[in-house]
């Protein structure tokens, strides 16, 4: 009871102090998110008691201004509150400001004799922040600056976001992390926000890989598709592609397509991107590398036999040899039980990548072959022969003793080469001496040579034969000389190759002969001249050559 006694007397002392009607309004400029208190004051006549107050709004339909009080519109909860009083302050808040609270807004109340509408209006203006990012499109490394702009009063303070996370500092070096969008907003009023700007940070390739389509070995004959990818801006193009092998340039594109893979295939690939930024002076970014293994079953198989002569009783490796990729897990040996293929069988005789024979015997000589086999198929190796020579044989002695003959032949042959050169040599010497006695006793004879004198010694002549001529006749002892002279010239000249040699032996008249003489064989052909004075003999023993002389 006593309460409401103040309140009358507070309100009358209020009117009292107005004396008229009046409201009094400033005009106000809101930020878009943001609550604003309209700030506002009334009046009215003494003893007049405030009953009721209201808040509305100019709005303009088919053209025309109508008044609309607020509660009467259609609003989010609590979005007009009226904070004012019933004895002379009638101020409003807008919670959450929207672009379409902006308008001319009037106040009117009663009291207990009349009411009162205002006859001027309030005008709210409704902003928005507006975030400025310069540049918007920057390469990384290159600075950014931030700025929040607004047409009602900027807040003292502002903060930044980017994609809802605080932003430190409105100026900074951009990284290619930097892009995004970007707004700014009053601290402890999220609401009140700018609108995003966005911030493009161009950027070389980053994070470069390539993949292939298999994942593990690949199996010779099967299709593998590289594929390259990268994080750029601007995007990677396909011609910004390229792919290489063991750093040899393959192709250009992202893609690279081997229908039919080979085992010369494998190696190790990577690909290039590049963009046309570049980052730290580089333009041309690598992947990582990634090896291609190509799988193919075991080929080029392989016998080596060690040692390859093979003594019976001593010992001898079998080695199988084989390109596998995996490498060969198994081996099997076998060995061809007969001598004919066709009817040939194989027989199982071991199992590893050596088959070894610590002491064979002629059963083991034979043919023999390897199967190599890894998890992607098998496959044989040639034949190989295996010899084994016996004990005692004197095989292995037999490229010494063909060495041996070989060197004995040529040694032979050499030797009777010398000797016939020799031989050669010492005959031509011999007759050119003989020649010489020979001249010289024949002249001699027909100067000093006594009836009394017995020659002992033989002279050697040069005798032809024509081939027309018949049996040999002797002529006298001048002619004879003469003969022999002429015959010893015409041999040196016209007939040095069909020389026939003849002993003359001279006899003494006196049977007395020396021993020598006696015992000397006679001449199949002689002949005596028994006309002559000094009663002497003259054996003569001639050969005639077999060719035929001129």
């Amino acid at each position: 009871m006593m309460e409401s006694w103040i309140l009358m007397i507070l309100v009358i002392v209020s009117g009292v102090q107005s004396g008229d009607w009046g409201v009094t309004f400033e005009n106000q400029c809101a930020l878009k998110g943001a609550s604003v208190v309209i700030k506002c004051s009334y009046s009215y006549p003494f003893a007049h008691i405030v009953t009721s107050v209201s808040w509305g709004r100019i709005l303009y339909v088919s053209g025309q201004r109508k008044l609309f009080l607020l509660s009467s519109l259609s609003s989010p909860q609590n979005h007009y509150k009226y904070v004012g009083n019933y004895y002379g302050n009638c101020d409003l808040q807008i919670n959450n400001v929207q672009n379409n609270d902006e308008g001319e807004y009037y106040f009117r109340f009663v009291t207990t004799f009349n009411k009162w509408t205002s006859k001027t209006f309030v005008h709210l203006s409704v902003k928005e922040l507006t975030a400025v990012v310069e540049p918007s499109t920057v390469t990384e490394g290159n600075y950014v600056n931030l700025t929040c702009l607004s047409a009602c009063p900027t807040p003292t303070t502002i903060v930044w976001f980017r994609d809802g996370q605080l932003v430190q500092k409105p100026v900074f070096q951009a990284m290619r992390e930097d892009a995004g969008r970007y707004y700014c907003a009053v601290p402890g009023q999220q609401t009140v926000r700018s609108a995003p700007v966005a911030l493009n940070v161009l950027y070389a390739p980053k994070k470069v890989t390539l993949s292939v389509n298999q994942s593990g070995g690949v199996v010779r004959g099967s299709s593998v598709t590289f594929t390259c990818s990268s994080e750029a801006n601007p995007p990677v193009r396909q011609s910004g592609y390229s792919l290489y092998k063991d750093g040899q340039f393959i192709s250009s594109g992202q893609r690279h397509i081997i229908s039919d893979i080979q085992s010369s295939h494998s190696g190790q690939y990577h690909c290039q991107a590049w963009n046309s930024i570049s980052w730290r002076d580089v333009h041309l970014i690598n992947s990582t590398e990634i090896h291609l293994d190509v799988w193919y079953p075991p080929m080029d198989i392989s016998v080596s036999v060690d040692p390859a002569q093979v003594a019976e009783g001593s010992s001898v490796n079998l080695t199988c040899s084989s390109v596998a990729n995996p490498a060969a897990d198994s081996y099997t040996w076998y060995k061809r039980t007969t001598g004919s293929p066709s009817s040939s069988s194989l027989l199982q005789v071991g199992t590893g990548q050596v088959l070894s024979l610590s002491s064979v015997e002629a059963s083991h000589a034979g043919l023999y072959l390897c199967r190599a086999r890894n998890r992607l198929g098998e496959d044989n190796s040639t034949e190989v022969p295996l010899t084994i020579e016996g004990k005692g044989d004197g095989r292995h002695t037999l490229p010494v003793l063909a060495g041996v003959g070989v060197v004995l032949f040529v040694t032979l042959i050499t030797a009777l080469l010398l000797f016939w050169r020799k031989q050669r040599i010492l005959r031509e010497k011999k007759q050119q001496q003989q020649q010489t006695e020979f001249d010289s006793r024949f002249s001699g004879r027909g100067s000093s040579a006594s009836a009394n004198q017995v020659q002992l010694d033989p002279l050697y002549a040069n005798i032809h034969t024509s081939q027309s001529s018949s049996p040999l006749d002797i002529a006298p002892q001048s002619q004879r000389n003469w003969q022999n002279e002429h015959d010893v010239n015409m041999a040196s000249t016209s007939f040095e190759d069909e020389v026939t040699y003849s002993v003359v032996t001279i006899k003494p008249r006196n049977h007395t002969l020396p021993h020598h003489i006696n015992n000397s064989k006679a001449p199949r052909d002689s002949w005596s001249r028994a006309g002559e004075s000094d009663s002497s003999v003259i054996y003569a023993t001639v050969a005639s050559s077999s060719k035929q002389l001129p």
